[in-house]
């Protein structure tokens, strides 16, 4: 029969809540205690053997049945600083400065800003941080979980033992903190967090610079950057600029698929840097936009569902390695846009969801908090510290990484509390109503901090409904939003692209329909990575017909975006004509670049850039109807579309001029704003882009001819499924006057072919109405 051992004395409450590992407040217990002349120290260390006080040359006893030791003696013999030394099981020793002798570090100014809502900062005093405190080198740890009953800090350096590191909460704030003293760098932490109902959840640091490559979840410590930024005439050019009046041309990226290396991995942001800032360079685009690099665990994600809100991926290198991209694509000239995904989270159990055993981050009503769509969470943007951490967020990656602005992710999402909702699975605001008015009133004040601290920086909104005043400044009722993306535009015009052009003439206000908002917003025309994935085919294959009329089809429709209204945004592989839907797992077919027709849609993508970039007509009045003027926008039966763009004091025209058919129109006519010279800068269906060259030898100069209530007008060949933009020259004076016949400007079309049928002169007797050819078509 076996004695049963005696049973271990009971402890004091305070001492048996550190044993059980539950104590809110471990300092009320441990490190060291003065009372008079006389001091106590205790110390909690699972699995040492024993324990000694270094500068008293102490041992500690151990309380019986515990990991607990003590020892007291006169005050003198035990500094405010000390260290322990130990030995385990194992017979290993160790000796460092007890984390339990150091004051509290944060500060209160922190703590109460952060309660606010208004601590723009909070990244620098929250989450893993190297400190030095009386000369001691560590790690101070902060973390928000103000339901949570104890947090302890885990890690590779305690051997993941929640018992080891506990933290103090301060006050009301919910703030957990503590220092370690003697650990560095390179070490992966997270936090161990036991609920009120005494379950104990291992939590990802939400404030993390850096974490495991997937599928390891933990953050890693990081020293403070030392990089040094070579961009500081850039940022200062960037906040002086007027972007409104600026060429701004986004090429949108996945890191992960543009490019791999020749293994097919990841390839890290130094070499992507390299390889980016050359092509965007040769094909003339003035931004990229890079899909979600927070970190996140899922590649199929595309990093739409974000755990690191501070984190650059590890998937391509460092936070340094980040900040050298930024820099490296700023010394050559091009701008970089991160999409930003403050609209929700994923439920992951590690990361944000019920981060303290509780509703944390998000609502506790699924009615308000989850996205079942998406099988996401949604952030309670009525919680300041909540709403805190977003805008911290927000403000990192514009400080810590120069980011030139964010594109905010799903904002309608946001905006309405019945979103992708039915009846009864949703709660009405306040008044009745379906707006999110907490989700209004913080993405107010994430346009107004971002723009304020952080000059020239752009704020771009992915919102694909009707709610007004999306890009007006707040101080005039608006969100403050920079930009919103043109969803309308978007859909109508694929819309239309995408029918058989012999039905098209049905159509005809799929494209003409968008110019009556077109100026209500400072709009971006994207064709974006949404419209390549799910089923709805590559850009090349949303074009009907046969490949020579698909090919046509997308220069014409990519001439079309260039010279219409608004900032441009293409997608990866839209630029050469990807033959397949997007793929995130692989990298794009860059040998179709060896075929003429891809090549060719290249050029014409680069050629549109370059145009856009040198005309001001096309880019200094986006956003004002001044900027624009239709010439004949009724000529639905023969799909053609006309009209004029202009700078802002209206000296520099160019007219763009559209045949959405596969007919080609010679002698078509259209009246021009001015006399003179219509220099044809691009033409779709140039032979080197792959086209039939149906064209107007370089130009064409105006005639006296009235038309369309014009004095002037053009007769010009239209080439089939073609589009031209035809810039203003004026005619020099009579004794120098130039021939009609100037040579194409057209890139690599130095000997253009002659029209593809003559055009006879005009019949001036019997002259067709408006937006009709002079001659019956073909």
């Amino acid at each position: 029969m076996t004695t049963p051992k005696p049973a271990a004395p009971k402890l004091p409450e305070p001492l048996a809540r550190i044993v059980e590992a539950r104590h809110h407040d471990p300092f009320e217990v441990l490190g060291r205690h003065a009372a008079g002349d006389r001091v106590t120290v205790r110390a909690f260390l699972p699995r040492a053997q024993c324990v000694r006080v270094v500068e008293a040359d102490a041992e500690l006893t151990r309380i019986e049945g515990t990991d607990l030791f003590t020892w007291e003696g006169e005050a003198s013999q035990v500094p405010e600083r000390y260290r322990l030394s130990w030995e385990d099981k194992a017979g290993i020793q160790g000796v460092a400065y007890d984390p339990y002798c150091f004051p509290p570090q944060l500060g209160d100014l922190d703590l109460h800003l952060f309660g606010e809502g208004k601590h723009w900062d909070a990244f620098r005093f929250l989450g893993a941080h190297l400190s030095e405190v009386d000369g001691i080198s560590g790690v101070q740890f902060a973390v928000w979980a103000p339901n949570a009953e104890r947090v302890s800090v885990v890690g590779d350096f305690n051997h993941w033992d929640g018992r080891a590191h506990t933290m103090r909460v301060r006050g009301g704030s919910g703030v957990w903190e503590l220092f370690i003293p003697g650990i560095g760098a390179g070490g992966y932490y997270k936090y161990e967090i036991r609920d009120h109902a005494g379950n104990a959840h291992v939590k990802i640091d939400p404030y993390a610079n850096a974490f495991q490559a997937r599928p390891e979840t933990a953050g890693l410590i990081m020293a403070p950057s030392d990089y040094q930024w070579r961009d500081a005439a850039w940022l200062k050019e960037r906040a002086a600029m007027d972007w409104q009046r600026r060429p701004f041309s986004i090429y949108e990226i996945h890191l992960g698929s543009w490019q791999r290396d020749e293994e097919g991995n990841f390839m890290n942001y130094r070499e992507l840097a390299v390889q980016l800032a050359e092509y965007a360079l040769a094909l003339g685009f003035t931004h990229i936009e890079l899909l979600p690099i927070t970190e996140h665990p899922l590649d199929a994600s595309w990093g739409y569902q974000c755990t690191g809100y501070f984190a650059p991926t590890s998937r391509h290198g460092t936070p340094d390695d980040f900040r050298f991209f930024v820099d490296h694509l700023h010394s050559h000239g091009i701008g970089v846009l991160l999409d930003w995904v403050p609209a929700h989270f994923p439920k992951d159990a590690y990361a944000l969801a019920r981060f303290d055993g509780t509703a944390l981050y998000e609502h506790a009503d699924p009615r308000l908090g989850e996205h079942r769509d998406w099988g996401t969470l949604i952030f309670n943007f009525g919680r300041n510290e909540v709403k805190n951490f977003l805008l911290s967020s927000a403000l990192y990656w514009l400080a810590e990484f120069h980011i030139d602005g964010l594109r905010v992710d799903a904002v309608a999402s946001m905006l309405y509390l019945d979103y992708s909702r039915k009846a009864g699975e949703w709660v009405p605001n306040k008044y009745g109503g379906n707006e999110n008015l907490e989700a209004v009133d913080f993405i107010r004040q994430l346009n107004a901090v971002t723009h304020e601290q952080h000059p020239g920086s752009l704020m771009i909104a992915e919102e694909s409904t009707a709610w007004p005043a999306v890009s007006r400044p707040t101080y005039l009722g608006g969100l403050g939003f920079s930009m919103k993306w043109n969803m309308g535009w978007m859909h109508d015009t694929l819309s239309y692209m995408e029918k058989d052009p012999i039905y098209r003439h049905y159509h005809h206000d799929l494209l003409t329909f968008g110019l009556l908002y077109a100026f209500t917003e400072n709009f971006v025309l994207p064709f974006s990575h949404d419209e390549v994935v799910h089923g709805k085919k590559s850009m090349l294959d949303k074009m009907p017909g046969d490949a020579w009329q698909r090919f046509a089809s997308l220069r014409l429709l990519y001439t079309f975006m260039f010279s219409y209204p608004g900032k441009k945004l293409l997608f990866q592989g839209c630029e050469f004509g990807q033959g397949k839907e997007w793929n995130f797992g692989e990298a794009l077919d860059w040998t179709l670049l060896e075929r003429p027709q891809h090549k060719g849609l290249s050029a014409i993508v680069s050629d549109l850039n370059r145009l856009y970039r040198e005309q001001p007509a096309l880019h200094e009045v986006d956003f004002d109807g001044a900027g624009f003027e239709w010439i004949d926008c009724h000529d639905s039966s023969q799909s053609v579309l006309s009209y004029v763009r202009k700078d802002r004091v209206g000296g520099a025209l160019v007219v763009a001029v559209f045949n959405f058919t596969p007919v080609p129109r010679t002698n078509y006519r259209i009246g021009v704003p001015q006399a003179g010279f219509w220099r044809e800068a691009v033409n779709s269906d140039a032979e080197v882009y792959g086209g039939s060259n149906v064209g107007n030898q370089g130009g064409v100069r105006s005639e006296e001819v009235s038309w369309m209530g014009r004095p002037h007008s053009i007769p010009i060949a239209l080439p089939p499924l073609g589009g031209l933009i035809l810039v203003h020259e004026p005619l020099p004076e009579p004794k120098s006057a130039v021939a009609a016949t100037v040579p194409s400007a057209v890139k690599g079309a130095a000997e253009p072919a002659a029209p593809a049928v003559a055009a006879p002169a005009a019949d001036l007797t019997a002259a067709p109405s408006a937006g009709q050819t002079e001659e019956t078509p073909a």
